[in-house]
C-alpha cells in the first residue's frame, strides 16, 4: 500500500515499495528553498513553456435557450520547473513523486469563456513531478462555456462551440502556451478516449480542431494576446424534432385541406376546422419559441415552416368565407353576369376536366334576352294574388258566359284560326276580339305562368351561385394542395444543404484529426 506523509501543509503520496524516510529526504531537499509564487525560470526574461491538451469524456448538453455548452473534460497541463529536479542515483532510484497542487507553482490556466464565473477545475489532483523537473497535472473539470447559437436551420443545424483557455495572471512575455506534443506530433485536436467517452443523444461531433490564437490587436504584455482555442463543431441529430414536432405539425396542418370535402354551404363547420388547426399550430410555434434563444437576427427553419402553414390555414379560412358568400347569394341580393357564369360554369369545369355545368343553348338564350328575370319572387306572387282578387269567380266561369258573349262564334273563329296561331300572343289577340272577360282570364293564366317561370329562374340562379361556390372551392382545394406540398418541400429542402463543411476552418484543407500528415 502507498504511504501518506504530511509535508508543508499538504499530502504527498509515496509509491509502494519505497521507504517513507527516503521519500521524505528527497522532498525535504527539493522544497527546502522552493518558493511556489515565483516563476520557474533562471532569468527574468525567460519564458515558461506550458503545453496544454484537452481530453473530452462527455458532451453533456447544449442549452440553446441560454447558449451554454456543458462538457466534462480532463485538462492536461505540462511544464518544466528546474528547481524540482534531482539525481535519482542520490535518492535511492526515485524518479517520480506526486505532491499536492498547492505546494508547487501553477501556470493558472483557466477557461476564459465560462458562463458561471467558475474558473477553477472540479477537482485539484496531485501534480506528478519527474526527476528532470518535468511537471504533469491532469485535473478533471465540468465546464459551462458560452456558445453562440445559429438558429437559422434549426433543427437541421450545426453549431461551432469554442473553449478558450489562457493564463489568468501571466502574459505572453512570461509564459508561452502551446499545444501538447506526443511522439513528436502536435495534438491539434480535442482528444477523445473511445473507452471513456459517452456519446450525446442529440449532438454528433464532426470536427474538434485545436489551435493557438495570437490576437494582434493586443501587445504581448496583455493577457488577451495569446489563447488556446478548442473548437467543437457539432451537428444536431434531428430525429427527435422530426417525430415530436415536424410530423405532428404536418399531420395537423393537413387536416385543414380535408375541410374542402365538406359541402360548400357548410361554411361554419369549415371555419371551425380551420380555426382549430390554427390554434394547434400556434401551440407548436410557442413550443419552438421556448427552445431557441430570443434573437431577432434570424428565424429558425421550423419556425418558418410553422408560420408558413399558419398562413396557408389563414388563406384557406378566408377562401371558405368567400365560398360561403357565393353559395348563399340570391337574385334579390346579387345579379349574376354572363361573364361570371361563363367563366365559373364553363371554363373552370373544363380546366378541371369536368363537363360544363350549364347548357350552351341556355347561355345563348340568356345572352339574346329571350328570358327576362324579376329581382324578387315576392313581388310577382303579390301581383298574381292581386289580379285574382279583382275578378269574382262567377264572372270567370266559362259555362255561364256562352250566350252573353257569343262564345259559339268564338269557337268557330278559334277553330278556323287555330292552325295560324303560333304563340300565346296570337291567341291573345284573337280572344281579345271575342270577349273582354276571356281576355282577362287569359291574362291571368299568362301572368301565373310567367310568375312560375320567374320562380324557376330564381331557383336556377340560386343553384348556379351554389355551383360557382363549389367551383371556387375545388380550384382553391388544388391550389392549397399544391401550395402546401411545394412549400413544405422547399422549406425543409433548404435544411438539406446546411451540411457541415468538410474542413473546420475556411480557406484551410486540414481536418485536424489524428494521423493526418
Amino acid at each position: 500500500l502507498d504511504v501518506v506523509v504530511l509535508l508543508t501543509g499538504g499530502l504527498v503520496c509515496l509509491p509502494a515499495g519505497v521507504d517513507g524516510n527516503e521519500e521524505v529526504e528527497l522532498i525535504r531537499d527539493l522544497f527546502k528553498s522552493y518558493v511556489k509564487h515565483i516563476r520557474p525560470v533562471e532569468k527574468p526574461e525567460d519564458k515558461v513553456q506550458v503545453m496544454i491538451k484537452l481530453t473530452l469524456t462527455n458532451l453533456i448538453s447544449l442549452n440553446e435557450k441560454e447558449e451554454t455548452l456543458t462538457t466534462n473534460v480532463w485538462i492536461e497541463i505540462q511544464w518544466t520547473d528546474y528547481r524540482l529536479s534531482w539525481d535519482p542515483t542520490k535518492y535511492y532510484g526515485i524518479e517520480i513523486i506526486r505532491v499536492p497542487y498547492h505546494t508547487v507553482w501553477l501556470p493558472d490556466i483557466v477557461l476564459e469563456n465560462n458562463i458561471d464565473g467558475k474558473f477553477d477545475v472540479a477537482y485539484y489532483a496531485n501534480v506528478l513531478i519527474d526527476h528532470t523537473g518535468w511537471m504533469y497535472w491532469l485535473p478533471p473539470a465540468i465546464y459551462r462555456s458560452t456558445c453562440a447559437i445559429e438558429i437559422t436551420f434549426f433543427p437541421f443545424d450545426y453549431q461551432n462551440c469554442t473553449l478558450v483557455f489562457r493564463s489568468q495572471t501571466y502574459t505572453a512575455n512570461e509564459l508561452d502556451m502551446i499545444l501538447a506534443v506526443v511522439d513528436e506530433e502536435t495534438i491539434e485536436w480535442v482528444d477523445i478516449d473511445p473507452e471513456a467517452f459517452t456519446e450525446n443523444g442529440e449532438w454528433a461531433i464532426v470536427h474538434r480542431p485545436a489551435r493557438k490564437r495570437i490576437d494582434k490587436r493586443y501587445s504581448p504584455d496583455d493577457l488577451e494576446y495569446q489563447e488556446i482555442y478548442y473548437n467543437l463543431i457539432i451537428k444536431r441529430k434531428p430525429l427527435f424534432y422530426i417525430i415530436n414536432v415536424i410530423l405532428p405539425c404536418s399531420l395537423i396542418s393537413s387536416l385543414v385541406v380535408l375541410a374542402y370535402f365538406l359541402p360548400a354551404q357548410a361554411g361554419g363547420q369549415k371555419l371551425t376546422v380551420s380555426i382549430s388547426v390554427l390554434l394547434a399550430q400556434t401551440v407548436f410555434l410557442f413550443l419552438i419559441q421556448q427552445k431557441v434563444p430570443e434573437t431577432s437576427l434570424s428565424v429558425p427553419l421550423i419556425g418558418k415552416y410553422i408560420i408558413f402553414v399558419m398562413c396557408v390555414t389563414t388563406l384557406i379560412a378566408t377562401n371558405q368565407i368567400v365560398v360561403l358568400n357565393f353559395s348563399l347569394r340570391s337574385p334579390s341580393t346579387h345579379t349574376m353576369s354572363q361573364t361570371i357564369k361563363h367563366v365559373f360554369l364553363e371554363l373552370v369545369p373544363r380546366f378541371l376536366g369536368m363537363a360544363p355545368l350549364v347548357d350552351d343553348a341556355e347561355v345563348q338564350g340568356e345572352v339574346n334576352g329571350v328570358r327576362e328575370r324579376r329581382r324578387s319572387s315576392f313581388g310577382l306572387m303579390q301581383r298574381a294574388e292581386e289580379y285574382v282578387l279583382k275578378q269574382p269567380r262567377s264572372e270567370m266561369l266559362f259555362d255561364k258566359q256562352k250566350e252573353r258573349h257569343g262564345l259559339t262564334f268564338v269557337n268557330v273563329v278559334l277553330f278556323n284560326n287555330l292552325i295560324n296561331v303560333s304563340s300565346t300572343a296570337n291567341l291573345y289577340k284573337s280572344l281579345a276580339k271575342a270577349a273582354p272577360e276571356i281576355k282577362q282570364c287569359v291574362d291571368a293564366c299568362n301572368f301565373i305562368a310567367e310568375s312560375k317561370r320567374q320562380q324557376n329562374d330564381i331557383g336556377s340562379e340560386m343553384e348556379s351561385w351554389v355551383l360557382i361556390g363549389k367551383m371556387v372551392d375545388k380550384v382553391c382545394f388544388w391550389v392549397a394542395i399544391l401550395l402546401f406540398s411545394l412549400g413544405t418541400v422547399a422549406i425543409f429542402f433548404t435544411g438539406h444543404f446546411n451540411s457541415v463543411p468538410e474542413f473546420p476552418f475556411p480557406g484551410q484543407t486540414k481536418k485536424f484529426v489524428p494521423g493526418e500528415s
